[in-house]
């Protein structure tokens, strides 16, 4: 499209003669509008806009240099070149000052005004192709899928895209302008970050470095770090960017895969040993009953309490070695799962039921948000096996009373369950590891029952969600696909 040019000057024959050799010019593509007053220039700035508008100094409403300002708040864009035949060095500079572009004596030949017309489209042309690489550049910032961190010579953030915002739950206004926020990273991750910028710093190379951000919900997520250096003026490091890769779930499949294959390696000792086991447990078991029948009969008080407390004692132990051989062998080998459309509200209900004595005794208020018709596919005591160990969970968290929630619900493409507990809550450090096997914070725990429910769910073509506060509680939410 031809450049737009407004002239506005009182004398019309002298605006029409300017009309005339600018757009006569064969190197310039324009198209001339006039203006008698300041008014009538804002008008047509406001209406049509202009690239470059030549201005007399001296207009019957008011003075041009006075015009620059509405002029340039009606186009930003625009530039502004001012014409007067007496001009002052006083003048000139209060127009410079006010944002002109040029300031052009009469008398001026035709090849001046056609020069000075010419470098000012130029620099609006660069203007605008550089204002097109910032929207590009910044379009790209906001939408890549990773982790984008500028940081200056001194230490401040001079970039923080949307995607770090979303996860630290720390906005760009407020991280932009000063140090690291304190509260995203542990101290061996903020002495391991700063070295990593300081040797780019120093010496221009890129770097890489992986550390622990803390995430908007307080869960430790593990990011790759890749920094490089932007070099200024004299080729010092002014900027060093870290472009972070978030690598929480790859470390944890990772790890999963490891635990795998030991455990697939496991499985043929564990199947032997569990008949090792379990051989003398039962006789131990049916030893057990015969001596507590014979303490029965016994007469004295004083002689047959203490040892019915005793027998108490080994019938729990036994039964917790059988728990702990039944969870080991499910965890290294475990039966694949029966596929059929199952009521997901009534396998919670049935499991609920099945502890409400547990939950009694604990004092628990049980909130049930059981919805109803959502049909699952998938295994139903596999699924119990998943609701009983998320609830065994909230109770060891809540001894002295809380609130159990158990919910179940549906979306157009996965029904889910949750169980939620009002306990401490899960240490962010640690979130990553909770599933692993053998991995526990309880005095006697197993470190079996979490890695349970995701060996089951993922035999199921399922997920786990950990939602956790500290102080507040935890909530396990399991998605399963729909019958």
């Amino acid at each position: 499209m031809p450049a737009r040019i407004l002239i506005v000057d009182d004398n019309q024959s002298l605006a029409k003669n300017l009309r005339d050799v600018l757009s006569g010019d064969r190197d310039l593509d324009v198209e001339v509008a006039l203006a008698e007053t300041g008014a009538e220039a804002l008008d047509r700035a406001q209406k049509d806009g202009f690239e470059v508008a030549v201005v007399d100094v001296k207009l019957p409403d008011g003075s041009g240099v006075d015009l620059i300002g509405p002029l340039r708040e009606a186009c930003p864009h625009g530039e502004i070149v001012l014409v007067t035949g007496n001009a002052t060095v006083n003048t000139a500079i209060a127009a410079l000052r006010a944002g002109a572009f040029a300031f052009i004596l009469k008398n001026f030949r035709p090849a001046e005004l056609i020069s000075t017309v010419a470098q000012a489209l130029e620099k609006i042309a660069l203007k605008r192709e550089r204002e097109e690489y910032e929207r590009r550049y910044r379009a790209i910032v906001d939408a890549a899928d990773v982790l984008i961190v500028g940081i200056d010579a001194s230490g401040d953030v001079t970039l923080w895209n949307p995607r770090l915002a979303a996860m630290t739950g720390v906005s760009t206004e407020a991280a932009v302008g000063g140090p690291l926020p304190d509260n995203i990273l542990d101290e061996d991750g903020k002495k391991r970050l700063y070295q990593a910028f300081v040797a780019v710093l120093g010496g221009g190379s890129a770097s890489e470095v992986e550390v622990g951000v803390r995430d908007a919900m307080g869960a430790i997520r593990r990011v790759r770090w890749h920094l490089s250096a932007v070099r200024g003026s004299g080729k010092r490091v002014d900027l060093v960017y870290g472009i972070g890769i978030d690598v929480t779930e790859r470390r944890a499949l990772e790890r999963r895969a490891a635990d795998a294959e030991a455990l697939n390696a496991m499985a043929p000792l564990a199947l032997g040993l569990a008949h090792e086991i379990r051989n003398p447990l039962n006789a131990a078991v049916l030893e057990l009953h015969l001596l507590g029948r014979g303490i029965e009969r016994l007469e004295a008080p004083a002689v047959r309490d203490p040892m019915r407390a005793r027998v108490r004692i080994v019938e729990s132990e036994i039964k917790r070695l059988e728990r702990l051989l039944t969870e080991f062998l499910e965890v290294a080998r475990p039966r694949a799962p029966q596929r059929e459309p199952l009521d997901l509200g009534r396998v919670v209900d049935e499991v609920l039921d099945l502890e409400a004595e547990a939950i009694a005794a604990h004092g628990l208020e049980l909130v049930r948000e059981l919805a109803a018709g959502v049909v699952a596919l998938g295994d139903v005591e596999k699924l119990k096996q998943v609701v009983l160990n998320l609830v065994v969970n909230a109770l060891d968290v809540m001894p002295q009373g809380g609130v159990l929630v158990a919910r179940v619900g549906a979306d157009e493409r996965e029904a889910w369950l949750s169980i939620g507990d009002t306990g401490p809550g899960v240490d962010p450090n640690i979130l990553a590891e909770i599933f692993d096997p053998f991995f526990t914070t309880k005095a006697a725990g197993t470190g079996l029952g979490l890695a349970i429910v995701r060996k089951i769910v993922d035999q199921h073509a399922g997920r786990v969600v950990v939602d956790t506060k500290k102080g507040e509680g935890t909530t396990v939410k399991v998605f399963l696909p729909r019958g």
